[in-house]
């Protein structure tokens, strides 16, 4: 270069680890005539940091639909079980509602009894002033009259109440039926071996019919 004669240096260079330029002897090359003389473009490579990210990003998706998915299932299964259950209640339901109305029935034809003797319980009070005077299959006297006290006066009364009381519910009333038609049977007998001095068998029959 001007006047001078030219000189020609040899230069030599290499790269570190880290492909960065070292220069061994000579000049420092640029970074743009580095690049030239690789022939490939300098692309910085991705951070670690930020392939975590990625990864971290992908696992905790697939962790979230894994768990979509199984809540999914358990949901399906609640709900089948839950379907079967309300038809087991519905079937029980309906069994249970048969089993009533099979009671009811039951109930109500016990009903119709009771209150059929009931009738028949209450005609036989009304009439109960035939304990006034004397039968005459137990007496074998004619024409003879006696004053006796009324039959079971408070059964009579407690039977009537009962019955006032549970007009729904007449078997609620079933003993003190049972307990008048003992008494008025234990009268009868009574009655008739009181004014027939001889223990017949009519007086036996009277005791035996209730």
């Amino acid at each position: 270069m001007g006047s001078g004669e030219s000189t020609t240096r040899k230069v030599s260079f290499g790269v570190d680890d880290e492909d960065r330029v070292r220069i061994l002897r000579g000049i420092k090359l640029s970074e743009d005539v580095l690049q030239r003389m690789r022939g490939v473009a300098n692309i910085p490579p991705e951070s670690s940091s930020s392939r975590q990210q990625t990864i971290l990003k992908d696992e905790l998706a697939k962790m979230a639909e894994r768990e979509r998915e199984a809540a999914r299932e358990e949901l399906v299964k609640t709900m089948s079980r839950e379907r079967q259950q309300a038809r087991k209640e519905a079937e029980k339901a309906k069994e249970l509602a048969q089993q009533l109305q099979k009671k009811d029935s039951q109930l109500k034809a016990l009903d119709a009894f009771y209150k059929e003797q009931l009738a028949q319980l209450e005609q036989r009070v009304r009439h109960s002033h035939m304990f006034h005077r004397p039968a005459e299959t137990c007496l074998n006297v004619k024409n003879q009259s006696r004053n006796t006290a009324p039959v079971c006066p408070g059964l009579q009364a407690q039977i009537l109440s009962c019955y006032k009381d549970n007009k729904d519910q007449t078997l609620n009333c079933s003993d003190l039926v049972k307990e008048y038609m003992q008494c008025i049977n234990a009268a009868k007998k009574l009655f008739c071996l009181l004014i027939n001095s001889e223990y017949d068998l009519n007086c036996i029959s009277i005791a035996v019919s209730m």
